[in-house]
C-alpha cells in the first residue's frame, strides 16, 4: 500500500510540474506576442498625444480643436477598423491549422472590405466637419476643429489599409514589424508637426491644419510599411503573398462582416461614448474641454497596454482553437487577464500619486492645473475595470464571439453611464466630474459582464 501511495504521490507531483511548465510556456509565448503589440498600441496613441502636445503652445483653444477633430474622426474610422477585427479570428485560426494560403485569402478579403467602406466613411466625416457650431461649440474652438478634421479625413484610406495588414501580421505572429512601423511613423509625425504647425525651415505655418497633414503623411507611411513587411515575410517563407492574389470572395467577406460588424459596433459604442463626453465637455467651457482631453490622453495611454494584451489574447486564443488545443486557449486568456489587471493597478496608483506633474507636461495654465488632478483621480478608480473589459473582449474575439461585448457596451455606456454622467454634469452641476463619474459606472458594469461571459466560455472549453 505504501508503494501505491508513493506511486500516486509521484504521479501527482509529475502532473503538477507538467502543468506548471505548461503555464510558464504559455505565459512566455503570450508575453513575446504581447510586448510588441502593446508598444504598437502605445505608438497609435502617441500620434494623438504628439499632436496635442505640439499644438499646446497655440493655447487651450488649439488643444480643444485637436481634441474635437480627433473625437469626430475616430468614431467612424474606428468603425471601419472594427469591421476588420474579424481578421483576428479568421487569420489566427487558419494559421493555427497551418493553412497559409487561407491566411492570404483572408487578407485579400479584408483589403477589399476596407476599400469598400472607405468612401462612405470619408463622406460622413466631411459632413460632420460642418456641424461643430450647430452643437453649441464655441466658435474659437469650432472653426479650427473643422479645419483640422477636413485635412485629417485624407488619412482614412491608408489607415484602413494599415489596419487590414496589421490584423494579418498579428494573426501569423509577426508583431515586431508593427512596432518598428509605429516608431518610424511617430518620428515622421513629430517632425511634420514641428515643420508644419509653426512654419520652420521655410514651410508654411499652418497651425492645427499642419498637425493634421503631418498625421496624414505618417499614416500613409504606416500602410506602405506593413504591406511591404507582409510581402517580405511571406516571400521568405516561400508563400508569395501576391503571386496568387485572391479575387473578391463574397462568402468570406460576409463572414468577415458577421464577425466584424458586432466588433465595430462595440468599438463605436465605446469610443462614441467618450467622444460624446468630449463634446459635452465643450458645452461646459473651453477649460473643461482642454482638461478633459489631457486627462483622457493619460487614461488612453494606460488603456493601450491592456488593449495590446487583448490583441495578443485574441491571437493566442485563435491559434489554440485552430489547433484544437482548448486548454491552451483557456490558459492564454487567464494569463492575459492577470497581466492586464496587474498593470492597471500600477497605473491607478501612479495617477493618484503624481497628478499635477502629469498635467504640467501639457500646460501650465492655472485653470487647467486646478481641475486636472481630480479627473486623474477618477481615472485611477476605473483603471482595473477598463483593463478587464478590454482583455475579456479580446479573448472572446479569439473564440469568434463578438456580439456580447457589443451588447455590454451598449447597456453600460448608452443606457447607464452616459445618461447618468450628463445628468450629473448639467442637472446637478457637477461639471466635467459628473460625466467622468457616469463613465466610470459604465466600465464597472461592462467589465463584470464580460468577465462572467468569459468564465462561462472557459468552462465550456474544459
Amino acid at each position: 500500500m505504501l508503494r501505491h501511495l508513493c506511486t500516486d504521490s509521484g504521479r501527482v507531483e509529475g502532473m503538477s510540474r507538467r502543468l506548471s511548465a505548461e503555464w510558464k510556456q504559455e505565459a512566455s509565448a503570450l508575453v513575446r506576442l504581447a510586448v510588441p503589440v502593446v508598444l504598437s498600441e502605445l505608438g497609435w496613441m502617441a500620434q494623438g498625444v504628439v499632436d496635442t502636445i505640439m499644438v499646446g503652445r497655440l493655447g487651450p483653444d488649439a488643444i480643444g480643436a485637436v481634441a474635437l477633430g480627433n473625437a469626430v474622426f475616430y468614431t467612424p474610422s474606428l468603425f471601419g477598423i472594427g469591421l476588420l477585427l474579424g481578421l483576428d479570428t479568421a487569420v489566427a485560426q487558419a494559421y493555427g491549422r497551418g493553412d497559409h494560403d487561407d491566411c492570404h485569402r483572408w487578407l485579400a478579403q479584408g483589403i477589399y472590405l476596407a476599400l469598400a467602406v472607405t468612401p462612405a466613411l470619408m463622406l460622413l466625416l466631411l459632413l460632420a466637419s460642418f456641424g461643430y457650431t450647430r452643437f453649441g461649440i464655441a466658435p474659437e474652438v469650432a472653426h479650427p476643429a473643422a479645419a483640422y478634421l477636413r485635412v485629417l479625413i485624407l488619412s482614412l484610406p491608408p489607415l484602413l489599409l494599415y489596419a487590414a495588414a496589421r490584423r494579418y501580421l498579428q494573426g501569423v505572429g509577426q508583431v515586431k514589424v508593427i512596432t518598428v512601423t509605429y516608431v518610424l511613423a511617430n518620428l515622421l509625425n513629430w517632425a511634420g508637426n514641428w515643420l508644419l504647425i509653426y512654419g520652420h525651415w521655410g514651410f508654411p505655418a499652418m497651425g492645427v491644419r499642419g498637425s493634421a497633414l503631418s498625421t496624414v503623411l505618417a499614416r500613409l507611411s504606416m500602410a506602405l510599411s506593413l504591406l511591404f513587411f507582409a510581402w517580405r515575410y511571406e516571400r521568405q517563407r516561400g508563400h508569395p503573398l501576391f503571386h496568387h492574389w485572391a479575387a473578391p470572395q463574397w462568402e468570406r467577406i460576409r463572414s468577415l462582416i458577421r464577425l466584424g460588424l458586432p466588433a465595430a459596433g462595440q468599438i463605436t459604442l465605446e469610443v462614441g461614448a467618450w467622444n460624446t463626453a468630449t463634446l459635452a465637455a465643450g458645452w461646459v467651457n473651453p477649460i473643461a474641454l482642454a482638461t478633459h482631453q489631457i486627462a483622457l490622453n493619460y487614461a488612453s495611454i494606460t488603456y493601450m497596454v491592456p488593449l495590446g494584451i487583448s490583441s495578443a489574447a485574441a491571437v493566442s486564443v485563435g491559434h489554440a482553437i485552430g489547433a484544437r488545443r482548448f486548454a491552451s486557449a483557456r490558459r492564454a486568456a487567464w494569463i492575459a487577464l492577470g497581466l492586464g489587471v496587474a498593470f492597471m493597478v500600477l497605473a491607478g496608483v501612479f495617477f493618484l500619486l503624481v497628478p499635477r506633474p502629469l498635467i504640467e507636461l501639457y500646460t501650465h495654465d492655472p485653470r487647467v492645473l486646478a481641475l486636472g488632478p481630480s479627473l486623474l483621480w477618477i481615472a485611477a478608480a476605473f483603471q482595473v475595470f477598463d483593463g478587464i473589459q478590454t482583455i475579456c473582449t479580446g479573448s472572446l474575439r479569439g473564440l469568434g464571439e463578438t456580439r456580447i461585448p457589443m451588447v455590454a457596451n451598449f447597456v453600460g455606456y448608452w443606457l447607464l453611464g452616459l445618461p447618468l454622467g450628463l445628468v450629473l454634469c448639467f442637472a446637478f452641476h457637477w461639471g466635467i466630474h459628473g460625466i467622468w463619474t457616469g463613465l466610470t459606472l459604465a466600465l464597472v458594469v461592462i467589465s463584470l459582464t464580460l468577465l462572467l461571459r468569459w468564465s462561462r466560455e472557459a468552462r465550456r472549453l474544459a
